[in-house]
């Protein structure tokens, strides 16, 4: 599994930039049309790459993880030219509606909310943890030592909603809310932590392991909304082609190879589309 970046250029994701691919030989016939694609022959991609080690800019301002590897992956077998738009993730789902891109690829959270305004693609298994300071000065074992701390978290995002949620919880019991502060994106979150300025990161599991593996921050409560993450289309076409090639992924075992490389969870149910007709 990869054990570095650097957090200072996962910043470079707070901007909107472009990354060009070199051009793949086309010399098969692409999959999918250019009618229900955004530029001709090429899939373009948008990504967050600020949690590694799923996606992730390496020290070179490379893009890099298993998400980018997956997409690589996706539009070499759809024949299609691979693009990718670096963006925060507050800007991605109105990105997709207003046509800026063909697919989100950044591991969102599947729900039944999202999947009626979208085609939503369910590819992996994932879930929100919480990391603390390095050591745990704190001693947090559990929610409710999260009762009046405060807690970073990237804005916008399933992990957000959850965050609240908890904090919901906790006043419910008769303890103290949360204390949340919002950020652009996850590599800021934890540049918080790391100064003081918060005591606690809610962020997706498999990121808090890869800082926990590093020395960084423990994850100190995990496991927590186990919830499918999808890939994203505004067109249904588009969707159904990406479904079939993970199918296709899966009965070579190219997609169990690739999650296994990263640790990461895999879907177990049947790759296909979820989203208004």
């Amino acid at each position: 599994m990869i054990r570095r970046t650097i957090l200072g250029v996962a910043l470079g994701a707070m901007a909107l930039s472009t990354v060009a691919t070199p051009a793949m030989a086309q010399s098969c016939t692409p999959r999918v049309p250019d009618s229900e694609l955004i530029k001709s022959r090429t899939l373009v991609m948008s990504i967050n790459p600020t949690l590694p080690p799923l996606q992730f800019v390496n020290a070179q301002g490379q893009l890099q993880g298993l998400r980018y590897e997956l997409g690589m992956e996706v539009a070499r077998r759809l024949c299609l030219t691979p693009e990718w738009v670096r963006i925060e993730f507050s800007a991605m789902i109105p990105g997709l509606a207003a046509r800026r891109w063909d697919m989100i690829n950044t591991g969102t959270f599947y729900t039944e909310a999202r999947a009626q305004i979208m085609q939503m693609l369910r590819y992996e298994n994932q879930a929100v943890a919480l990391s603390s300071a390095r050591g745990n000065p704190l001693n947090i074992r559990s929610v409710d030592d999260l009762a009046g701390r405060t807690v970073g978290v990237e804005i916008g995002g399933f992990e957000e909603a959850r965050t609240r949620q908890i904090s919901q919880e906790l006043v419910a019991k008769g303890l103290r809310a949360i204390n949340i502060r919002t950020f652009d994106n996850f590599a800021i979150a934890f540049q918080a932590l790391r100064a003081g300025q918060v005591e606690a990161v809610t962020s997706v599991d498999a990121v808090a392991a890869e800082y926990d593996q590093r020395g960084d921050f423990p994850r100190v409560i995990h496991g927590l909304f186990p919830t499918p993450a999808s890939l994203n289309f505004r067109s249904r076409v588009l969707g159904n082609a990406v479904a079939q090639v993970l199918t296709e992924m899966k009965a070579d075992g190219a997609y169990d190879a690739l999650f296994d490389r990263y640790g990461a969870n895999k879907w177990t149910g049947a790759f296909e589309i979820v989203g208004p007709q």
